[in-house]
């Protein structure tokens, strides 16, 4: 798959189309559509299934140096508003902060991030890493190092400093629940 066949599929998605076009109106840097509302769309076209079968959220990263609690529930906040009409849950994460929160939550050190993609590459599944970014002119960015997994439908582990894998185990029980042509490795 190449990226112009991704994002016909992900587009065929209108959740994401309209994140695509709303997004770049927050004027958030660094700000991404990530993980699981594009690749469970892909999967969803690729078996027939309806574009938003098994999606439980749609996944916002973005980069404010701003690490406080307070800026990151601004941000949530006007999202929340923003996309209310669509009927989801849109969630946004401050990758820059995740390292505040990540070890007293999940019980280990998180190294501190200096870009959005770089949250997209600790995804604990390879065909988890893809992000697309909106521009205020209206093209799309994509960041694809988990598309040849996505396409084939195959999860297989992520190891980085964060991999645990009873948690790669329960998205994988759900995963193979709503996709069982899925190959988890």
């Amino acid at each position: 798959m190449v990226e112009a066949e991704f994002l016909k599929l992900v587009k065929q998605n209108p959740v994401n189309c309209r994140i695509f076009e709303r997004l770049p109106s927050l004027g958030l840097d660094d700000a991404w559509l990530v993980s699981g509302s594009l690749f469970q769309t892909v999967w969803n076209v690729l078996t027939d299934r309806p574009v938003d079968h098994g999606i439980k959220d749609y996944d916002i990263f973005y980069f404010d140096p701003d690490t406080s609690w307070e800026a990151e529930d601004r941000v949530i906040k006007k999202g929340q508003a923003l996309f209310a009409d669509l009927g989801v849950d849109v969630e946004f994460r401050n990758q820059a902060r995740v390292h505040i929160w990540y070890g007293e939550k999940h019980g280990r050190p998180y190294p501190p991030l200096l870009t959005s993609c770089e949250g997209i590459d600790r995804f604990l599944a390879i065909a988890n890493k893809v992000g697309v970014q909106p521009t205020p002119d209206g093209t799309l960015r994509c960041y694809l190092p988990g598309i040849e997994d996505m396409a084939a439908m195959r999860i297989r582990p992520n190891v980085t400093a964060n991999f645990r894998q009873d948690r790669y185990d329960e998205k994988n029980v759900r995963y193979k629940r709503n996709w069982p042509e899925l190959i988890i490795e």
